[in-house]
Formats: C-alpha cells, sequence, structure tokens
C-alpha cells in the first residue's frame, strides 16, 4: 500500500508538473498578445505626450510665423509720392516733422521692421483710423480688433505698454469709446521718439535715402 501510495504521490506529482509547464508555454506563447496592449498602453501614454510636444511646437512655431510676417511688413505702406530734400532734412529735425509726413512715416516704419518693433507704427496708425470713426457700432468693433491685435498678452503684436494704461484699457473694453486708446497711443509714440528716432537718423536707412537726394538737388 505504501508502494503504492508513492506510486500514485509520483504520478500527481508528475501531471501537475505537466500541468505546470503546459501552462508555462501558453502563457509564453501569449506574451507576446499581451505585449501589445501593454505596448498600445505606452503608445497611448506616448502619442499624449507627443501630440502634447508637437502641439506646443505647433504654437510656438505659428506664433513665430505670425510675429515673423509683422516684422517683415506684409501690410502695405501708406500711399504717398517719393520724398523730396526738403522733406527728408526735414525728419531730421524733429520726430513730429517725421511722423507728419506719409513718406516719412514709410520710411520709419521700414526701419522698425529691421528692429523687429514694426507693431509700434502699425498700432499708432491703427489708432490715428480709430480716432475718426464716428459710428458707435464701428467704434466697439474696431476697438475690439485693435485690442485683440495691440493690446492682448496672447497677440504677437503686442506692444509693451505700462501696467497703468493697460489697466485703464481693460476696464473700458466693455463699453470703448474714442478716447479708449489716447493713453496708450501717446506712451508708444513717446516710445518710438526717445527709442527707436534717435537710431533711424544714424541708420544707413535714412542716410542712404538722404545722399541720393543731396547729390540731386542743384542746392547741394
Amino acid at each position: 500500500m505504501g508502494s503504492e501510495r508513492m506510486e500514485m504521490r509520483k504520478r500527481q506529482m508528475s501531471v501537475q508538473q505537466e500541468s505546470a509547464a503546459g501552462g508555462t508555454a501558453p502563457a509564453q506563447q501569449d506574451q507576446p498578445s499581451q505585449a501589445n496592449p501593454r505596448g498600445s498602453n505606452a503608445c497611448c501614454f506616448c502619442w499624449c505626450c507627443c501630440c502634447s510636444c508637437s502641439w506646443n511646437e505647433d504654437r510656438d512655431e505659428r506664433n513665430r510665423k505670425a510675429s515673423y510676417d509683422v516684422k517683415e511688413g506684409t501690410s502695405d505702406c501708406e500711399d504717398c509720392p517719393n520724398p523730396t530734400l526738403e522733406e527728408v532734412r526735414t525728419w531730421g529735425q524733429s520726430f513730429d516733422k517725421l511722423m507728419c509726413c506719409p513718406a516719412g512715416r514709410n520710411s520709419f516704419r521700414q526701419f522698425l521692421r529691421t528692429e523687429f518693433s514694426e507693431e509700434n507704427m502699425l498700432f499708432w496708425l491703427a489708432c490715428e483710423e480709430f480716432s475718426k470713426e464716428t459710428n458707435k457700432s464701428v467704434i466697439e468693433e474696431k476697438a475690439r480688433l485693435i485690442y485683440e491685435d495691440y493690446i492682448s498678452i496672447l497677440s504677437p503684436k503686442e506692444v509693451s505698454l505700462d501696467s497703468r494704461v493697460r489697466e485703464a484699457i481693460n476696464r473700458n473694453m466693455p463699453e470703448p469709446n474714442l478716447h479708449t486708446f489716447d493713453d496708450a497711443q501717446l506712451q508708444i509714440y513717446t516710445l518710438m521718439q526717445r527709442d527707436s528716432y534717435p537710431r533711424y537718423l544714424n541708420s544707413l536707412a535714412y542716410k542712404n535715402l538722404l545722399k541720393p537726394l543731396s547729390e540731386q538737388s542743384p542746392e547741394s
């Protein structure tokens, strides 16, 4: 009886080992299929991250391109005749005289492009046009566009304003009027006058414009 029990136990152990071996083999065979879900999950996770990174890169690229388009001056400049020698000389006398002349604004605007600050001139011109409106609905619409283009921190054309002026604009935006951007326009005008204008007068852009006219003039 003892030997029979031993023999039966051996057979049971043998069957259990074979079952365990048999279970391991299918599990090993199933591993590739089980790896797929893991791989799929990993890919899912990676996909989310990659998409997020890709979206951020695309957003940065869109902002960079938009900023580049603005700085390169895709917008048309003002229509005006070629400046005379007298006009170009007056531009060097004061910033006010430069800004009062369409040809002067064009020349200065082209210079601002090289300094990546053309948005200052664009904002100033937009405010000039805005101040001429009389229709209330048009005033509200143009105020919204100016805000989105030049005041919003999300815009690639955002101009540099101090917090006091920016907060005043934010308070007035629910009911904008013709004076909503007055302080901001003056601040940007002063910024261009003090910062960019002196460099413009010393730039090749201004000198190359003045020199040919001086050579052509019989007075010179």
